[in-house]
């Protein structure tokens, strides 16, 4: 079965007792559950921390579309990571990440450094020859990455990190958040999870934080469960019925604005005041081959460093269609500079070393007409004000 067909019928598809015949996710919104009036074909529940029928059949859907063995759904994307760190690792244990990851997962392993002394290993993943090398220097217990990565929007080879990972017996971890199972399917290229946030493309509206985890196992999957069930990660089932709703229509709307961010992203090379635009549709940019052939559809995301960062900040104050906000992947259009807001954690060191400065700005490109977008970036470029010289 196709994607698409899949998650338009979602209701259909999970593995969902509904004796109404629900055309979509019916929301079992309650914390505990009659174990004397349950439908002895259907599976019991009992406390919606544990397991709620509503929750479960996102799950089914999510394994089925990642092509896992079992799935999690959590409250929130960084839950998904702390999920995975309390599932596979113990105190003192080694981690190899991607230098370029995300802000959170920056800011969680931070954490744990202190609180159970995990050892972060940072790493250029396009350089697979220093990935091998740290891999052979330290007892590594999990590989873990995002591609593209955010901001740099750097591609991953996964299938080669997962060759490396099990070669010297690491488990691998992908956050799919910006490819998403529309995209890309990272265990089909080797990873033993996929986790996502699900606030982004998945949901689409910008209108809930939510998060999900998929094992390539029934023994992980079953940890997982185990673990998100201890810990309180689960997701609620309303906020599991608000993602429910971005699904039937993910894949078309990642298409669409695939295309927008390509146009976008030629648009912006034209212009004088942007010295770089980084954009993994575009030919230029280092790993196209590898990003057509890996992802479906390309995320539609991009960064661009600006002259100054007075022009950075000029450009953002002065757009009128793209508000100042964090995250991506939803209707609307919106900018942000990571260094201030989704990397401000990172030093000016760190944020060096993955190639941003505090005139780079990500776009997130939305369902916007591209012709209104790219009028909005014109005028908001033509009303900086060149500030006089001194000695003027």
């Amino acid at each position: 079965m196709q994607l698409e067909t899949l998650l338009a019928n979602i209701a259909q598809h999970a593995n969902l007792v509904d004796n109404y015949g629900a055309t979509h996710l019916p929301i079992y919104n309650t914390a505990t559950f009659d174990q004397k009036r349950q439908l002895p074909e259907s599976k019991s529940y009992d406390y919606s921390r544990t397991d709620n029928p509503t929750r479960n059949a996102l799950e089914d859907i999510v394994t089925l579309a990642e092509n896992g063995a079992g799935a999690v759904c959590t409250n929130t994307g960084v839950s998904a990571i702390a999920l995975l760190f309390d599932t596979v690792l113990q105190s003192g244990d080694t981690l190899l990440v991607e230098r370029d990851c995300y802000g959170g997962t920056y800011r969680l392993l931070g954490i744990l450094l202190e609180k159970y002394k995990l050892k972060t290993v940072y790493a250029d993943f396009t350089n697979l020859t220093e990935v091998e090398q740290l891999l052979q220097e330290h007892t590594v217990q999990l590989v873990l990455c995002e591609s593209p990565t955010n901001p740099s929007l750097k591609i991953v080879d996964l299938k080669a990190v997962a060759n490396l990972s099990k070669k010297y017996q690491a488990l691998f971890a992908v956050d799919n958040s910006m490819a998403t199972f529309a995209s890309q399917k990272p265990l089909e290229l080797g990873a033993d999870f996929s986790l996502f946030s699900a606030t982004k493309f998945i949901s689409g509206h910008g209108s809930v934080v939510a998060g999900a985890i998929v094992a390539k196992t029934t023994y992980w999957a079953e940890r997982l469960s185990y673990f998100s069930n201890a810990h309180g990660r689960a997701q609620s089932p309303f906020d599991v019925f608000l993602v429910s709703l971005g699904l039937p229509t993910l894949v078309y709307r990642m298409k669409a604005q695939e295309q927008s961010a390509l146009e976008l992203a030629n648009y912006l090379t034209t212009l004088p005041e942007v010295l770089e635009v980084k954009f993994p549709g575009l030919p230029s940019h280092p790993q196209y081959d590898l990003a057509k052939a890996q992802m479906s559809i390309i995320p539609s995301v991009l960064t661009i460093t600006l002259a100054t960062v007075e022009l950075a900040e000029q450009l953002i104050r002065n757009t009128r269609l793209f508000g100042e906000k964090v995250s991506f992947g939803t209707a609307d259009s919106r900018m942000e500079i990571p260094a201030k807001m989704s990397h401000a954690t990172y030093s000016e060191e760190d944020l060096k070393a993955i190639g941003l400065s505090k005139a780079t700005v990500r776009i997130a490109v939305g369902l916007e007409n591209i012709t209104d977008l790219k009028a909005d970036i014109k005028q908001a470029l033509k009303q900086v004000l060149i500030k006089p010289e001194a000695n003027e």
